[in-house]
């Protein structure tokens, strides 16, 4: 049963992941990936939100599975965060690249501390 959790969780995620980096890429007229960077900065709240609400008792095992296993593991994407800020240094953007690198790391564990000091804010 764990196992279908997941596949549904993923099954919202990577569509998800999809549109919305298109959506925002779209947006920005530049080589910088913010789509990606949005989508990892977004799964990585949603995650920190959920560890404390499963760490809290306000959401269960289940409810990780689904939306931090499935629905965060298919948003975010390391691999296109690691390609991309490969493509921009071998293009060149090398400060883009390492802007990329750091941002990125620095706006999910952000992020994700932003998301778990809320959970504990609102179930203690």
């Amino acid at each position: 049963m764990n196992w279908l959790l997941v596949i549904a969780g993923a099954m919202v995620g990577a569509p998800l992941r999809y549109l919305t980096d298109r959506a925002v890429q779209a947006r920005h007229d530049t080589v910088f990936p913010w789509g990606t960077f949005t989508v990892n900065a977004v799964g990585s709240l949603v995650l920190g939100l959920l560890t404390g609400a499963v760490a809290a008792g306000a959401a269960s095992s289940q409810v990780q599975l689904l939306a931090g296993t499935g629905l965060c593991g298919a948003l975010t994407t390391y691999s296109t965060f690691s390609y991309e800020t490969l493509r921009l240094a071998e293009g060149g953007a090398r400060l883009f690249a390492a802007a990329n690198a750091v941002g990125s790391v620095v706006a999910g564990l952000g992020a994700a501390f932003a998301g778990a000091a809320v959970a504990r804010a609102v179930w203690g």
